[in-house]
């Protein structure tokens, strides 16, 4: 029996398979593959982003079993909808967990709040250790402190967070017309206004409790499996 292809775009933090410890087991009635963004190695050196390798990445990976789902995460969203912009033909439908869209919704007031917290930092990165650019991060975009450098792999993940650009300078300023899922932990207002931007342009928004990542909550991943579920079938009604 053919699977249909599940494709996952982690955010900024986990990557591959680790960033989805929740939907692993979609791979038992899905293909799923559990992508890592350009720049995102578990021994190489962080390097710059790139959208436009990461949507090529996407793309590759969809056209390889002629098209999929695909479940992203923060700024993982921005190369999913730029994807789906590009090729529409290959994304069956889109889930989007906690979306970092804000160049879609940048006049909106907790885009521009946020946008005007974040700037000063992102204006200085170049003058900063990661150290510290990852504590001012964590202590502005989540009211939170950082876990510290003591392995190689948090040492890398702080120069990664360091390296990245601000969101909102993402070249996304068109939703694409597939069947989109928004799911968001309803704890902090931007991506509230960013799925009520996306919800006011045809998609489906739920909330589930687990703070920034809603996916690793039981109500979160229902969600996810539910609405890829029912996309699912109604492409198969369409077909027979």
């Amino acid at each position: 029996m053919h699977k249909q292809r599940v494709v996952f775009v982690h955010g900024l933090g986990s990557f591959g398979a680790a960033a989805w410890p929740k939907q692993h087991g979609l791979a038992l009635r899905y293909d799923c593959l559990f992508l890592r963004r350009h720049g995102f190695d578990p021994v190489a050196e962080p390097l710059e982003p790139d959208i436009s390798a990461d949507v090529a990445i996407l793309v590759d990976a969809l056209a390889d079993s002629g098209g999929g789902h695909v479940v992203a995460n923060e700024q993982g969203a921005i190369s999913a909808m730029l994807a789906a912009v590009e090729r529409p033909d290959l994304v069956f439908s889109l889930s989007l967990v906690e979306p970092a869209c804000l160049s879609l919704t940048a006049e909106l007031p907790a885009t521009a709040s946020h946008r005007a917290l974040m700037q000063p930092l992102f204006d200085v990165r170049s003058q900063l250790g990661d150290a510290d650019y990852e504590r001012e991060y964590f202590r502005r975009a989540y009211a939170a402190e950082a876990g510290g450098l003591q392995t190689p792999e948090a040492r890398r993940s702080a120069r990664r967070l360091r390296l990245q650009a601000p969101p909102w300078e993402a070249p996304l300023h068109i939703v694409p017309g597939v069947p989109t899922l928004v799911l968001t932990g309803g704890w902090e207002p931007l991506y509230e206004e960013i799925a009520g931007y996306l919800r006011d342009t045809g998609a489906l928004h739920r909330v589930a409790a687990g703070g920034h990542r809603p996916q690793d909550s039981a109500d979160g991943d229902r969600f996810i499996r539910s609405f890829i579920a029912d996309v699912g079938r109604g492409m198969s009604v369409r077909a027979s």
